[in-house]
C-alpha cells in the first residue's frame, strides 16, 4: 500500500520522520547489475535532498531492467516504510520485493525464494509517495534486499532516491562495544576518592 502525502511538507517538518538515512551504512551498500559500479550508493541521501537529480545516480545496464540492492544498517532498525524516486521517460522501477536479514542473496535466489513483502509501485517523480510496510514483520532489520525486477519502460532502470522510515533499536554495534568496556574500567584511567582528596568518585 502506498501513502500519498496530502499535506506541506514544510509545515510538517516530514524530513525528521525520514531518519534511518543515518543509519545506512553506507560504505557496505551495493548493487548488482549497476551500470557504474558503486553509483548505488548515491541514491542514499537526506530526505530534503531526495528530488535532487543533479548528481550521480544508480541505472541498471542497458537491456536489462533488473537490480538487486543491498542495505545493511549500523544499528537494527524497524522499518514502517520505504521511498523510491525512480527515473524518467518509463525508467522507474514498476515493481519491489523486499527480503530481510539475508546476505548474500544473487538473481537467482530473489526469483525463487518468497519476498517478506512485495509491491507494484507508482512513478513517484516529486517523491511524496510512501509504500507501507507490514511493521510486524520489520522489526529488528540488520540489513535489507530489494528486488527490481523490472521497470515502466523495460529497457533499464534507473533510480534517484532510496529511503527508509522508521527507527533504530539498538545503538551502533561499534558503540556497544565501547560501554561494555566502561563497565570493566580501569583503575589507573579514573580517579577515586582517596586519590582525588575526597568528595565523589569522577569518571571521565
Amino acid at each position: 500500500m502506498a501513502c500519498l502525502h496530502d499535506h506541506s511538507c514544510e509545515e510538517h517538518d516530514c524530513s525528521s520522520t525520514w531518519s534511518l538515512y543515518q543509519h545506512i551504512d553506507i560504505s557496505k551498500v551495493f548493487a548488482l547489475n549497476e551500470a557504474t559500479p558503486g553509483s548505488v550508493k548515491s541514491v542514499f541521501k537526506a530526505w530534503e535532498d531526495r528530488l535532487n537529480t543533479s548528481g550521480e545516480h544508480l541505472e541498471s545496464n542497458e537491456g536489462d531492467p533488473e537490480l538487486l540492492v543491498f542495505i545493511p544498517f549500523t544499528s537494527d532498525v524497524k522499518i514502517k516504510s520505504i521511498s523510491i524516486v525512480g527515473g524518467a521517460s518509463g525508467t522507474s522501477p514498476s515493481k519491489m520485493r523486499v527480503f530481510i536479514n539475508r546476505e548474500g542473496i544473487d538473481f537467482s535466489d530473489a526469483q525463487s525464494m518468497q519476498a517478506i513483502q512485495e509491491w507494484d509501485l507508482v512513478e513517484n517523480m516529486q517523491g511524496v509517495l510512501e509504500y507501507q510496510t507490514r511493521y510486524s514483520k520489520f522489526q529488528s532489520v540488520a540489513n535489507i534486499t530489494l528486488h527490481f525486477p523490472e521497470s515502466f519502460g523495460g529497457d533499464k532502470t534507473e533510480i534517484h532516491y532510496i529511503g527508509f522510515k522508521g527507527e533504530a533499536t539498538q545503538l551502533k554495534r561499534d558503540a556497544v562495544v565501547n560501554i561494555v568496556y566502561e563497565l570493566l574500567p580501569n583503575p589507573s584511567d579514573h580517579k577515586t576518592r582517596a586519590e582525588s582528596g575526597g568528595g565523589l568518585s569522577h569518571i571521565e
